[in-house]
């Protein structure tokens, strides 16, 4: 499943990436993929800014913020009709994000 193209705001740095695959075990849209010992991005598009990936990153290889494809930011732009935008996690001076 696809949410909004090229808005997702995921971050890898490879040169963090230990190989340890917990972000493929753990992302709900197969957004990664292992290769040479490294994850890769194999869609982007894919990313909901869940934050699964990079709460199980030990190792700080990557970052993801709430955003336009925060779920709860769709679902809410679905209903009303308007644009997804997310009022959760620190950009909206929250604590806590609902994803």
């Amino acid at each position: 499943m696809k949410y909004l193209k090229n808005v997702a705001t995921l971050a890898y740095d490879p040169e963090k990436c230990t190989g340890c695959r917990r972000c493929t075990e753990v992302c709900p849209h197969a957004v990664f993929e292992m290769r040479d010992g490294k994850i890769t991005i194999i869609d982007r598009d894919r990313c909901m800014e869940c934050g699964a990936c990079a709460l199980n990153c030990d190792f700080g290889a990557i970052a993801v913020g709430s955003g336009v494809g925060c779920a709860a930011a769709l679902i809410r732009g679905m209903i009303t009709g308007g644009e997804p935008t997310c009022d959760c996690g620190p950009a909206a001076g929250k604590s806590t994000t609902c994803c």
